[in-house]
Parts: C-alpha cells; structure tokens; sequence
C-alpha cells in the first residue's frame, strides 16, 4: 500500500512538471506570430528567416534561370532540327562523322557553367559547414518518434512531442482527445497550448526557444534510427545519427514560431514527429531560460558562469 502511495506521488509529481512546462510554453506561443510553416497549396519558399535561407533561396533561383535557359535552348535546337532536317526538307542527309568545332563547344562550356554554379554554390556550402562561435549550444536527439531538446550550457533538457501524442494526453480537458485525429477536442487542446487548428501535425507541446539575433548551434544526433532536424525558414537540415554527432548553426531575425519535420523515414510514427522552434526577444528569452532552468533543475546562469570561469 505504501509502494502504491509512493508512486502515486511520483506519477503527479511528474505530470505537474510536464504540465508546468506545457504551460511555459503556452505564454509564450500565445504571444508569437507563426512565420515558418507549410502554406496550402504553396509553390514557393518559406519565409526566409536567416542569412542561410536567403542565401539558399537566391542559390535555387541562379539555378533555376540557368537551367531553365538550357532547356529551352534544347527545346529550340530540337525544333530547329526537326524543321530543318526533316526528309521532305531535306530528302538527301549529309555524310560526316564528326565535328571538332561543335565537340569542343558542347564539352567547353557544360565545363563553363559548371564552373559558374560552383562559384556562386562553393560559398554558400562553407557557410553553412563552417560552425562560427556559438551564444547558445543545443543538443537535439532523435527518439522514435519525438525530438529530446538538452541546453548543454544551463545542464537541463526535455523532450518535445508532438501536440496530440498520447504522451501529451494528460491534462484536464484531455478526456475526450483521441490521438493523432483532429476534431473539436483536439482543436481545444491546440488553444490551451496557444496555437490554432492550422497549427495541427505542426505544434509540439514543448518548443526550443531561442533569442532573436543570436548564433544558435545546434548538435544532433539519433537515439536508435536516422532521423533529420530541419527548419525550413532558417535554411537548415542535418540527418540525426545514432553514435555520431552533426553541428548546424543559425541566426534568426525575426522573432516568430517556425515549424520543421523529422525528413528522414524513421518508422511507423514519422509522420508526428514535427519540430517547433519559437523565437523570441532577449528579454522573454532571459526569463523563459530562469524559468525552465528551476523548472528542469539546470544549473542557474551564475553558477554556469563561475563553472566555466573555473
């Protein structure tokens, strides 16, 4: 009977701490935009949130025009043939077997524009690979299916699921939920957290916030399968592996909720593994940090600060 009372106590210690934290997150999503998500029927990038994305989303378009010319100059060059060289035009073909001047052209410049590409390409990937001096450093594991989230510089961490998963059917209000389907009750769940219907398969009941203007670097890895971390709006993806560690950094500008998905087939559930990153003002980032440190019981700003004096 005392076992049962004892871990009776556990169990709501423990869902008052999740709750707690659904709730810190829930303040702060009700007071944010949603600028990084998936828009119906879309055919364009989203929003570009990050020097990164804006150079990525420039690369694409260069790429775009220069194959878009080569297409078409094919499409003329068939058509001129097909006109020109057609048996009634010309009943009687000509009999060469090569030549130079046309060999050398199409070998010359494929080389031409590959090199093009490449100039405007190589930067952009160095950017990305070369990992600058971090404000914040956060380590992002891949579970099935849902994203654990560790601030390695305060030593506290939590795990983020999506809103909907039957680990986040908990709460009061949480009866009638049923998990993964969207009706009413789920719809009610997403504004308790502050979010809306549209926000559904996308919101996660914890987020990684971060502050505006800030080198965040992100390292990844993987629990038990690949899984990849991507945030579209900040130009950043990197598959999570199992036993290795992968670095991605960021610097987002405006302040704003932007969505990902795990993009890499991990199993039945990868479908609800999404990823929310919530962006916010220093100041909210500075009171969000204190409280999630007593919160998760990391270790306080002062005490890191005199750790790594030490």
């Amino acid at each position: 009977m005392r076992l049962m009372t004892v871990l009776s106590g556990l169990a709501a210690a423990m869902m008052a701490t999740l709750t707690a934290g659904a709730a810190a997150a829930q303040d702060l999503s009700r007071g944010l935009e949603v600028v990084g998500t998936p828009k119906d029927a879309g055919i364009d990038f989203q929003f570009a949130a990050t020097e990164l994305a804006r150079d990525l989303q420039q690369l694409d378009w260069l790429i775009l025009v220069i194959i878009t010319a080569i297409t078409l100059l094919v499409v003329v060059l068939l058509l001129w043939a097909i006109v020109r060289y057609n048996r009634r035009a010309n009943p009687i073909p000509s009999r060469f077997t090569h030549n130079s001047t046309i060999e050398v052209a199409w070998t010359v410049i494929p080389i031409l524009v590959l090199v093009f590409i490449g100039a405007f390409s190589l930067p952009v990937l160095f950017k990305q690979v070369e990992i600058p001096e971090a404000d914040i450093t956060i380590k992002t594991t891949g579970y099935q299916w849902y994203w654990g989230y560790e601030y390695v510089d305060h030593d506290f961490g939590f795990d983020s699921y999506m809103i909907g998963h039957p680990a986040t059917l908990f709460g009061e209000g949480d009866e009638d939920v049923t998990p993964f389907v969207l009706d009413a009750a789920m719809e009610a769940k997403l504004e308790r957290h502050g979010y809306s219907r549209s926000d559904f398969l996308l919101a996660t009941d914890t987020a990684m916030v971060v502050p505006v203007g800030k080198t965040v670097v992100v390292q990844i890895t993987g629990a038990d399968v690949i899984h990849s971390w991507t945030i579209p709006a900040f130009g950043v993806k990197m598959d999570a592996v199992p036993g290795r560690i992968a670095e991605i950094w960021f610097n987002a500008e405006r302040e704003g909720i932007y969505y990902g998905q795990c993009s890499e087939l991990c199993g039945k559930d990868h479908a609800y593994m999404p990823i929310t990153v919530q962006v916010v003002s220093e100041a909210e980032y500075e009171a969000w940090l204190d409280e999630a440190i007593e919160q998760y019981a990391g270790t306080p700003r002062a005490g890191a600060a005199l750790a790594m004096a030490d």
